[in-house]
């Protein structure tokens, strides 16, 4: 039942995202493989069928937990009869070989702002500021697992780019994922502000993940220095700057 359980690898994602972050719910970890309530249930059924994950309930929802006491067994069972050292040294480098090949790129910037984390987070999250001096209205309703876009402000509503909340603690942390509307790139890169008071002052930290390559990089580091530049002489002066690109690329 345990290698029955194992050989799927939606199942083995699932083991994964509560081995780092444990005791999540149905629709936590639905939002983590991107797949309808119903499959996740069927998954998890099965995991919880080989004794892989336990359950607690909480109110109404239903925490989920990794149990790796069947994984210890089989450890027992099968790898304690083979040498350690040599199963281990293979294993380190399995495991620096597919990091290096799946490592990418993470953009990070960061500015100080004569303002509040209040006014900031408001410029951010804003439909109308942020049309002001990003060329583009953020909207959503901004609570975790909602829907959020990047539309244009001509009138024709199209949204450039669209993704999820996956964090939201206003003031201070917004987490988004990010993607192309028309669903041309190859994933979703993830975007983090951190809104931290100063002393007087603002800090805003953002973080730009899961890049494609380097070459969306180079796009990024030119996207995103521009923009932050824009937020930060509304705020502090009232007015943006002159001819500033405001077009960020969609992913």
């Amino acid at each position: 039942m345990v290698f029955k359980a194992l050989a799927d690898p939606t199942r083995r994602f699932l083991l994964d995202c509560l081995r780092v972050d444990n005791g999540q719910t149905l629709g936590e970890l639905c939002e983590r493989v991107a797949m309808t309530r119903q499959s996740a249930t069927q998954h998890l059924a099965v995991l919880e069928a080989a004794n892989l994950v336990s359950t607690v309930r909480r109110g109404r929802e239903k925490l989920h937990y990794l149990n790796p006491v069947p994984l210890e067994d089989i450890r027992e069972r099968w790898i304690d009869t083979f040498e350690h050292s040599r199963l281990n040294t293979l294993s380190d480098i399995k495991r620096q070989a597919e990091a290096h090949m799946t490592t990418k790129p993470t953009y990070k910037y960061v500015t100080y702002i004569e303002s509040s984390p209040e006014a900031v987070w408001q410029a951010i999250t804003d439909a109308d500021t942020s049309a002001s001096y990003w060329g583009h209205s953020n909207v959503s309703d901004w609570n975790v697992g909602s829907s959020w876009e990047h539309r244009r402000i001509d009138g024709s509503g199209i949204a450039d780019i669209v993704g999820t909340v996956i964090e939201s603690e206003p003031p201070h942390r917004l987490v988004t994922t990010w993607a192309a509307s028309d669903g041309s790139g190859d994933t979703s890169s993830q975007v983090t502000f951190t809104i931290e008071p100063f002393g007087a002052i603002v800090r805003l930290t953002v973080m730009h993940e899961n890049l494609v390559d380097e070459g969306e990089y180079n796009d990024i580091s030119q996207g995103w220095p521009a923009v932050l530049s824009n937020l930060k002489s509304l705020l502090e002066t009232g007015h943006v700057l002159p001819d500033t690109p405001w077009e960020m690329p969609s992913n």
